[in-house]
């Protein structure tokens, strides 16, 4: 599965190629231009003018999907997160440093509810630290 507002879709990428059926969820201006470019590569869904991640989570809950994982950037985890979309957050802490002002950002400006988040677990895996958290403190 992948999401995209633009439809902005390489049909090249292996990923089309292997493995099970592919899902694109774009917008409504996005579709035309995934389904010129992937043909029978994956199924288009349009999820309104803008992406809505509450109705993709609807669409996956409709074809059995019970457990995702979402990997994106700023944009994508934001959206999940201000809108109380996850479950589990899991960070990955590696002995890095970046000060590039304009380093891509794990979330961006936005409201946040729920407030404090509960720790699930923690630990090391060589020198990184994986940290999980539920977003929701209840």
């Amino acid at each position: 599965m992948t999401v995209t507002a633009s439809g902005d879709v390489d049909p090249e990428w292996k990923f089309w190629h292997h493995g099970g059926e592919k899902l694109v969820y774009t917008t409504e201006t996005g579709a035309p231009a995934a389904r010129e470019r992937l043909g029978r590569l994956a199924e288009v869904v349009a999820l309104g003018p803008q992406v809505d991640f509450g109705a993709l989570l609807d669409d996956l809950g409709r074809r059995g999907v019970r457990r995702l994982m979402v990997e994106g950037g700023g944009q994508i985890h934001t959206a999940f997160l201000s809108q109380s979309l996850a479950d589990e957050i899991h960070l990955a802490i590696a002995p890095l440093v970046v000060g590039a002002a304009a380093a891509p950002r794990f979330l961006l400006p936005a409201l946040y509810p729920g407030g404090r988040m509960k720790l699930l677990d923690t630990r090391a895996i060589g020198d990184v630290v994986l940290i999980r958290y539920a977003p929701k403190a209840g």
